[in-house]
This record gives C-alpha cells, structure tokens and sequence, in this order.
C-alpha cells in the first residue's frame, strides 16, 4: 500500500473519531490536478470548525484557502466545488455553475479543483437529572436524532464532557453547584441550567466565591430556555429544545464551542505579493517594515517583499 493510501486511510480514521465525538467539520478531496502541484488526485483532508487541518491537498498555497473556504461551507452547511489556478487561467474560459474560481500564485504553476463538503454531525446532548422535565427532554431531544445521555448528578463526571457537548443541568436543587463545577472543567459549548433567576443568581455567587472566573461564569445560562411565561414542567422542556435548536439554526451555538480561555480568531489580511488572503498569526511569515507588521502565504512570498517592499506597496497586489 502507498504512502498515499495510508494517508488516506489516516484521514477515513479520524473523521470517525471526530463523528463519534459529534465534532463537525469538512471533508475536502482532490478531483482534478494540473502539475507541477503537490496536491495529488483523490488526496483528501479534514478541516474542523477551530481550522485545523488533518490530511494533504497541497501545500503553502493551497492550505489557507481550503482552511478558510471549509470554514464558510461548514457554517452555510453546502458543499462547494472550488478551482485554484492562476489568474490568467480563467480568462476566456467556460467555469462551470456553481464552481467557484480562486486565484494563487505563489511558487507554482500548477492547479487544483477541491471538493469541499460539510459533515455535520447531531450534536451530543448531555442531561443531567431524572425529573418528569429531564425524562421528557431527552425523549424530545431523541426524537429529532440528536445525541443524547441522561444521567443522574451522583453519577456525572467531567470526562462526559468535550468542548463540543451541551450540558443541561436538570437536577433541580440536588448538588446543582457541584454539578455545574463538574461540568465546567471541560468548558463545554453549552450550559444551560434550569432553575429560577433568583436561584441562579444564587449559584453564580456561590460558584464566584469558590474562584471561578468571571468569563467562565458568564458561559452560563441560567434560567434555560425559551421564556415561555407561566408552564409546566414538562413545557419547560420544549422551551428549552426550542432555545438550542433556535441557537442551532443560527450557527450561535456552534459559535460558543471554545473554551473560557481562547484567543480572538486572527483578522485575515492581503498578501502584498501573490494576492492571497492569509490570517496575522504567527506561522504566516509575518515581517515588519515601517511599523507595519505584514504577513504571507509562504516563506517565498515574504523573500520577495523583503527585496523590494517599496513596489508592492506602490501598486495593487497581483494574482
């Protein structure tokens, strides 16, 4: 078996880690090249929602875009068919519907068409207590084919918990503050608490004088639910439903999987010399001129702007 196939087979591996977590995230594979490109046909990677990268498709080039364009496809939740060549490639010539042209230009000639396709997942549910409210959560919750496990508070460990997990603390005034400790240590992308606002202002001040931060504490979501006005007990479950699946369809809750202590995401900015678009972070070559910090797809890109800053910044970047 080729280097390539166990890379491949790699890739198939962990984007069945990443679904039995319930982790989305995006399957991009080769369909079609033009050498000199180190991407190869039928090479395929995975893009998670935090932009990491398992797999090859190409190199210094190719990498921020398909991490950039993956991201879009994930929060649209359509595939997309891209076409990265150079610039005077798609004059003149017929692009199909729906595909979308990307120019680069960095070191290589060569040229790549990326199927990139969403894979998102029923997000896991975790359910904490056996009230009427609880039972009748999960059964809700099963029935529109999300992940889902009801557990009593004496039996919650933190290890049922990934950044990706919403938690609902149902235990309604049995152990809730050591509940919700538990449950914050892996700083899970949702939790909801169902208690009254004046009980929940209650627990929050017990929680801050036990030395949780204050960004910790604000994750938090308490009273849960959608404010349905005066309901039973098991109404209080469909207004909960109603808030995550709400939050669901708005890409907000997927938005709040990171936990307390994550950085803003890096500003994406101009690579003066290609054209490309690359992220201020570390790892793109940034170099200063003129109090100015710029950044660059590739080390190649950088050795040409440090040789002759002065005319790239005097005319428009070219593609």
């Amino acid at each position: 078996m080729s280097r390539g196939s166990l890379e491949g087979w790699s890739v198939i591996e962990r984007a069945m880690e990443l679904a039995k977590l319930g982790e989305s995230f995006v399957m991009a594979t080769v369909v079609w090249r033009q050498g000199p490109s180190s991407g190869q046909m039928s090479s395929r990677a995975i893009v998670t929602e935090a932009g990491e990268i398992h797999g090859w498709i190409g190199g210094a080039c190719a990498e921020p875009v398909i991490i950039r364009e993956a991201q879009r496809v994930l929060e649209e939740g359509q595939p997309k068919l891209i076409w990265l060549g150079q610039a005077d490639e798609f004059n003149g010539v017929h692009v199909p519907n729906g595909v979308v042209t990307i120019p680069i230009s960095c070191q290589s000639d060569g040229a790549l068409q990326i199927y990139i396709e969403p894979m998102q997942f029923a997000p896991k549910l975790v359910i904490i207590g056996r009230s009427p409210m609880a039972l009748t959560l999960t059964t809700l919750a099963e029935d529109i084919d999300w992940n889902v496990e009801l557990v009593d508070g004496n039996d919650f460990t933190s290890s049922m918990v990934t950044p990706t997990t919403i938690v609902i603390v149902a235990t309604q005034g049995h152990g809730d503050e050591e509940v919700i400790e538990k449950a914050l240590v892996n700083a899970p992308g949702y939790l909801g608490v169902v208690a009254s606002r004046r009980r929940g202002e209650l627990i929050l001040d017990y929680l801050a004088n036990r030395g949780l931060a204050k960004d910790v504490l604000e994750r938090v979501r308490v009273p849960v639910g959608l404010d349905l006005g005066h309901t039973s007990h098991r109404e209080v479950a469909v207004s909960i439903l109603a808030e995550l699946v709400q939050l669901r369809a708005s890409s907000k809750l997927a938005n709040t999987v990171a936990t307390a202590s994550s950085a803003v995401a890096p500003v994406e900015i101009l690579d003066r010399v290609c054209g490309m678009i690359v992220k201020a972070e570390i790892s793109n070559y940034p170099f200063e001129y003129e109090g100015n910090t710029y950044y660059f797809c590739c080390a190649g890109c950088r050795t040409s702007f440090e040789k002759d800053p002065v005319s790239y910044l005097a005319q428009e970047a070219t593609c």
